[in-house]
C-alpha cells in the first residue's frame, strides 16, 4: 500500500500526517518550533527549524506505524504564507524570515498607498487597506533598512518556496502563496511586473511559479537523507494554508464555503467568478487553478475562548478546560442575559478591518455571572462571522448552506449549534477538522499523482460526521442581538482610536 506524507508548516509548529492513497489519516504527528520578538513590532523565525520539525515528524510517523521509506509515493506541504525569505543562488537564507506576524512595514505600507491614490482609494479597489504585516512593504522595508542583503538576494521566497527548495533543490514560487505577495497577477496567473518596476523591485529575484499539483522535483539525496527516506519521492508544489484548508474541508465545488473556528477564523468561498474584495474580504488563489478563494478572516476566534480559559480557571486551556467551558455556556439560555462581546481582542480584518479594535463586553451587569461571561464570548464570535457571511452575501450573491466547519473549535458542538443558530446556516462538521490542511496538501499531491482527476473531485473523499441545523426557537433572540451588535462598532470606533493610537 502507497502513502503520502503531508505537512502543515505553521506559526507555531509542523503538523505531519501520513494519507492513504484513499485519503485517510492513518498517523498525524506535531513538532514545535519558536517565534523571535527582537524588537517591538518584528516577528522572526529561523527557517532551518521548519526544515528541522519536517525531519522529525517524518521519522517519527515511519518510526511508529511501521511504513516503509519505499511505500511513500509523494510529499506536499501546506504552509503558513506572507513570509520574506532573503535566500542566495543555493536557497540558503540570508537572514531570518520576517514572518507575517511581522509588523515592521508600517512606514513603507503608507507609502503604497499614499503612491497608489491614498488608504481609501486603496482599500476601496483590493478590499482591505494595506499594513506593515503586508508582503509588499516588507519588500519595500528590506530594500531600504538592509540593502546589502537585498543586492546580495538570489530570491525572495516564501515559507512554502524554502521547504520546496529543501526537499527538491529547485528555487520556486507556488502559485497560491504568491497571490498574497501584492505582486501576483490573479486574471493572467503570473507575476505583475508592471507592478514590481513601479514599486523598483527587481523582477529577477522571484522566481518562476508552479501548480499547487505540479511535480516541483523528486526528494534529493541529501533531503532524503535528513528525512529518512528515498531519493527521488515526487514532491508537489502544495499549498498555502488558507487554501489547503478549503481543499481539505470538501467544499471545493462552485460557490461552496467553509468555515474555520481555529486560533484565527474565516469564511471561505470558491469561485469561478472573478470578483474584487471588499470591506476586509480579499480574494486570492484557489489551489484550483480555475478558482479564486474569497475569503473574510476573523483575527482571535478561537483565541477569545483561551483567554477566557486561562483567566476564568487561572492556567493554560487544555481539552478538559474546553469541554468544562462547553458544558457551563449549554447551561446558559441563549443570548446570555442580553450580554454583548465583541471578539476583537486585537483588531480585526472582517467583517470591519481595523487594527485599533479590541474587545469589549457590553451592558455587563449585576445580574451577570462568569457563565453569561463564557456565553457571550461564544456568541460574539457567532454575530462576526454572521456578519461577514451577510458581507459576503451582500457584496457577491453567495449564500453557502450548508457550510463546511473545520478548525479546533469544531470539536465543540455547542460552540457550532451557537454559531449555527445566530448565522441561520446549517454546518457540517468534517471527520478531522484539526487536519484539514495537512489532508488538503495530501490531496493536491493526488490531484498530481493523477489518483484523483482534479480538485472538485475532492468532495466526496472528505466525509461528515454530523450536521448541525440552526434552532429556530433562538432566531427572534439573536436576529434582536446581532442587530445590537453592527452598532457597536460606529459607536464605539471613537474610543478605541483614542485609546489605542500606537496600534
Amino acid at each position: 500500500m502507497q502513502h503520502i506524507l503531508a505537512y502543515d508548516v505553521g506559526t507555531s509548529g509542523c503538523k505531519a500526517a501520513l494519507v492513504s492513497e484513499e485519503g485517510a489519516i492513518i498517523q498525524n504527528t506535531y513538532e514545535p518550533y519558536p517565534t523571535y520578538y527582537p524588537q517591538p513590532l518584528y516577528a522572526e523565525q529561523n527557517p532551518a527549524d521548519w526544515w528541522n520539525a519536517v525531519s522529525v515528524t517524518t521519522k517519527r510517523l515511519l518510526q511508529t506505524t511501521n511504513i516503509s521509506p519505499s511505500e511513500i509515493s509523494a510529499m506536499a506541504f501546506s504552509t503558513q504564507m506572507v513570509n520574506l525569505i532573503a535566500v542566495d543562488s543555493q536557497g540558503i537564507p540570508l537572514r531570518p524570515c520576517i514572518s507575517w506576524l511581522d509588523g515592521r512595514a508600517e512606514e513603507e505600507a503608507q507609502q503604497i498607498m499614499r503612491k497608489l491614490g491614498g488608504k481609501a482609494i486603496f482599500a476601496a479597489v483590493v478590499g482591505v487597506a494595506m499594513t506593515g504585516k503586508d508582503l509588499l512593504p516588507k519588500y519595500l522595508w528590506l530594500k531600504k533598512h538592509e540593502p546589502e542583503i537585498y543586492q546580495r538576494s538570489s530570491a525572495f521566497i516564501d515559507a512554502s518556496g524554502y521547504l520546496l527548495a529543501r526537499a527538491t533543490g529547485r528555487l520556486v514560487y507556488e502559485w497560491t502563496t504568491a497571490s498574497v505577495t501584492g505582486l501576483f497577477d490573479l486574471k493572467k496567473k503570473c507575476w505583475d511586473t508592471f507592478l514590481m518596476h513601479f514599486f523598483g523591485l527587481a523582477e529577477e529575484k522571484y522566481p518562476s511559479l508552479v501548480l499547487p499539483y505540479e511535480k516541483v522535483g523528486g526528494l534529493t539525496a541529501t533531503a532524503a537523507a535528513e528525512l529518512g527516506l528515498i531519493e527521488g519521492i515526487p514532491v508537489f508544489g502544495g499549498a498555502g494554508d488558507a487554501m489547503t484548508a478549503a481543499v481539505g474541508s470538501g467544499a471545493v465545488g462552485e460557490a461552496e464555503g467553509h468555515l474555520c473556528l481555529g486560533t484565527s477564523g474565516f469564511v471561505g468561498i470558491v469561485t469561478r467568478k472573478r470578483v474584487t474584495g471588499k470591506r476586509g474580504i480579499p480574494t486570492i488563489q484557489s489551489a484550483d487553478p480555475r478558482k479564486l478563494l474569497l475569503i473574510g478572516e476573523s483575527e482571535t476566534v478561537g483565541e477569545c475562548l483561551k483567554w477566557a480559559g486561562r483567566e476564568f480557571f487561572q492556567r493554560e486551556p487544555d481539552g478538559k478546560t474546553f469541554a468544562k467551558m462547553d458544558e457551563i455556556v449549554s447551561s446558559v439560555e441563549a443570548g446570555a442575559d442580553r450580554l454583548l462581546f465583541t471578539p476583537w481582542l486585537y483588531g480585526e480584518r472582517a467583517p470591519i478591518a481595523d487594527e485599533r479594535l479590541r474587545a469589549a463586553f457590553i451592558n455587563l451587569g449585576a445580574n451577570h455571572t462568569y457563565a453569561h461571561m463564557l456565553r457571550s464570548i461564544y456568541e460574539g464570535v457567532g454575530y462576526n462571522f454572521r456578519w461577514i457571511l451577510e458581507n459576503i452575501q451582500e457584496l457577491y450573491g453567495f449564500r453557502p448552506d450548508p457550510l463546511r466547519v473545520i478548525g479546533g473549535g469544531a470539536k465543540g458542538l455547542p460552540w457550532v449549534q451557537i454559531v449555527a443558530d445566530i448565522s441561520g446556516r446549517s454546518l457540517e462538521c468534517v471527520a478531522e477538522p484539526q487536519q484539514t490542511t495537512a489532508l488538503g496538501a495530501a490531496f493536491i499531491a493526488m490531484v498530481g499523482l493523477g489518483i484523483i482527476e482534479s480538485i472538485e473531485a475532492v468532495k466526496p473523499l472528505v466525509p461528515i460526521i454530523a450536521t448541525v441545523k440552526p434552532n429556530t426557537e433562538h432566531k427572534e433572540v439573536y436576529d434582536e442581538l446581532y442587530a445590537i451588535f453592527k452598532d457597536l462598532y460606529p459607536s464605539l470606533k471613537g474610543i478605541y482610536h483614542r485609546l489605542n493610537k500606537g496600534a
